[in-house]
C-alpha cells in the first residue's frame, strides 16, 4: 500500500460525532462547535467595547449590556439565516419534497453565507433600535466570530464531511465515506484561514492599528478576508454533491456566494474613513 495512504489512514482520528448521550438526546460535536463559538464571541466582543484604548481614549459607542441583549438576537440569526441560506443555496429541490425537514437543523446543513446574512440583519435591526452606527456593531462582532467559524470547521473534519479532492500531499486523509483515495483536510484549511489567522488579523487591527473609530473597517476586513480565503480553499474542496461545478469543472456554488463578499469588503474598508 502507499505510504501516503497508510500515513493518512493511522492519522484520521476515530472521534464519535456525538459529543454526549443523554439518554434519547444526543449533543454532537457540531452544535458543542456552535456553542462554544457564540459564548467567545460574547465573551471577547464584551472586551472590546469596554476597552477605550481601542477606540481613541473613548467610551465606546456600544455597551457591554447591548451585546448581552444581542447574543438571543445572534443566536436566530445564526440558525434562521444559516439554516435558510442552506436551504435557497444549496439543496432547495430535496427540501421541498420534505418541508419539515428544514427544521430538523441537528442533522447538520448550515450555510455560511446565510449565517452570515442572518446575523447582519439581526445587527441591523438591533443597531436601529438603540440607537448606535450598525457599523461599529458590525466590526465588534466580525472581531469576534472566527474562533468560532475555527470551531464549527473543526468539527466538520469530526464529522468526515465537506473533504477536499484526492491528493498526494503528506497530510492528506482518508475520510470514511470518502473513497479510498486520500484527500485534502479542506475543513482544516478553512479552519486555519478564515478562523484563526483571520482572528489575529482582526486583533492586529483593533489592538495595534486601532481601527475600531472607523466604523465598518473591521468588519470590511472580516468579510473581504473571507471572501480570499473560500475562493482559495474552493479550488480544492469538493462541492457540494446535489450541486456539483458550476458552468464547467471548477466554479462552485462557495465561489458564487464569496465573490459579492469580496466586493463589499473592499467597499467597506474604502468607505469607513468617511463614517469615522
Amino acid at each position: 500500500m502507499d505510504r501516503t495512504v497508510q500515513l493518512a489512514q493511522l492519522a484520521f482520528p476515530n472521534i464519535d460525532p456525538v459529543a454526549l448521550r443523554l439518554g434519547p438526546l444526543d449533543i454532537h460535536w457540531y452544535g458543542v462547535g456552535y456553542v462554544v463559538g457564540i459564548l467567545f464571541a460574547w465573551w471577547y466582543s464584551r472586551k472590546l467595547v469596554s476597552d477605550s484604548r481601542l477606540w481613541g481614549g473613548k467610551q465606546a459607542p456600544i455597551k457591554a449590556d447591548d451585546l448581552d441583549d444581542f447574543l438571543t438576537w445572534a443566536v436566530i440569526g445564526i440558525i434562521v439565516g444559516g439554516r435558510m441560506g442552506y436551504v435557497f443555496f444549496y439543496d432547495f429541490a430535496t427540501f421541498m419534497q420534505n418541508p419539515l425537514s428544514i427544521f430538523a437543523v441537528w442533522s447538520g446543513g448550515m450555510s455560511f453565507h446565510g449565517g452570515l446574512l442572518g446575523v447582519f440583519i439581526a445587527m441591523l435591526i438591533f443597531a436601529r433600535r438603540r440607537g448606535f452606527s450598525p457599523f461599529s456593531l458590525f466590526d465588534v462582532i466580525a472581531a469576534s466570530v472566527p474562533i468560532g467559524i475555527m470551531t464549527v470547521r473543526i468539527t466538520n473534519f469530526i464529522n468526515a464531511e465537506l473533504y477536499g479532492k484526492p491528493t498526494d500531499l503528506p497530510w492528506a486523509f482518508v475520510f470514511p465515506g470518502g473513497g479510498p483515495e486520500p484527500r485534502h483536510p479542506s475543513q482544516l484549511y478553512e479552519a486555519a484561514l478564515e478562523g484563526l489567522i483571520m482572528f489575529f488579523i482582526l486583533r492586529v487591527l483593533t489592538h495595534n492599528f486601532k481601527k475600531l473609530p472607523q466604523p465598518g473597517f473591521v468588519a470590511g476586513a472580516f468579510v473581504l478576508w473571507y471572501a480570499i480565503s473560500r475562493i482559495m480553499i474552493e479550488f480544492v474542496r469538493l462541492p457540494d454533491a446535489q450541486i456539483g461545478y458550476l458552468f464547467g469543472s471548477w466554479l462552485t456554488m462557495g465561489m458564487v456566494l464569496s465573490l459579492p463578499m469580496a466586493l463589499v469588503g473592499i467597499w467597506a474598508i474604502a468607505t469607513s474613513q468617511k463614517r469615522a
